[in-house]
């Protein structure tokens, strides 16, 4: 019994249903934070679309030069992907005209990040895709879950572009970064020193001090913010403290599912704190 649950877990984990349900709390959490009602066309979209995206980033390479021999693991993956597929496909046509043009966008740096494309010379090693030119990995990642989780839900429902909009954007793009730094720790082992990645360039030590910094920037900007309300501002300290202890206690060798899962579920506990508060 236990063997078999470890396995149902590991697909949930691998099949990145827990990562799109991280990105479907912080898109929810945005139309909390403004007063919209439940959106459920965008919000079922991004969860299938974040399915769809990551699996392909992932295993686009695994399918490509093993589509003959696949793991049964992977199989099911895929299976799985392509269910999400046409999920997203009908939600898709349920968003507004405008969203599905910014979707599109979207969906260009998500093909670009995984298919060698771009041309050869701006790359650092023979992959020749947006994960591999040199330091970029961890910005490109923050600014597409900040223009899914935050631009997406309030374009879809004409919110104006105000003050708060820019200040929310900044704070998740902040907020996702410092999330990334597990990660990037974790790899440090694994990922080609050309990747120059954050723990890469400055060490662990300084990326746990950088992260420190940039958890008080993300709870600073929250005096921008014209509206800002006692019941978030409950919800953020308490997140803010939680990341920071996953970010000092992150190491090299961590439990495989210290960020893969723990960090990740960072996100979805900042909604049912924001829900709690709220």
């Amino acid at each position: 019994m236990v063997h078999v649950l470890k396995k149902i877990f590991d697909f949930y984990i691998n099949s990145s249903l827990h990562v799109a349900l991280a990105v479907f709390s912080l898109s929810w959490l945005t139309l909390l934070q403004f007063g919209i009602e439940y959106d459920k066309h965008v919000l079922f979209f991004i969860l299938f679309s974040t399915i769809t995206g990551y699996n392909f980033v992932k295993y686009f390479g695994l399918a490509k030069f093993h589509h003959r021999s696949l793991a049964n693991w992977l199989k099911a993956i895929q299976f799985f992907s392509l269910l999400c597929f046409v999920a997203l496909c009908y939600f898709l046509f349920k968003l507004e005209t405008k969203t599905i043009l910014y979707v599109a966008v979207f969906g260009v740096v998500t093909f670009l990040y995984a298919i060698p494309l771009v041309p050869k010379t701006i790359f650092i090693d023979s992959k020749k895709n947006l994960r591999s030119i040199s330091g970029l990995k961890i910005y490109v990642i923050a600014l597409v879950w900040t223009g899914v989780t935050v631009l997406l839900p309030l374009l879809n429902n004409d919110y104006a572009m105000t003050n708060d909009v820019v200040v929310v954007a900044l704070q998740r793009f902040v907020f996702v970064m410092v999330l990334m730094l597990p990660f990037e720790i974790r790899d440090l082992s694994y990922d080609s020193l050309k990747l120059s990645t954050i723990p890469q360039k400055i060490g662990v030590m300084r990326t746990k001090i950088l992260g420190v910094v940039l958890v008080l920037v993300f709870l600073g900007l929250e005096f921008f913010k014209i509206n800002s309300a006692i019941q978030l501002w409950n919800a953020h300290i308490l997140i803010s403290m939680l990341t920071l202890i996953f970010l000092v206690f992150a190491r090299e060798n961590q439990n495989k599912y210290y960020s893969g899962f723990w960090v990740e579920s960072l996100s979805i506990l900042w909604l049912l704190l924001v829900l709690l508060f709220g």
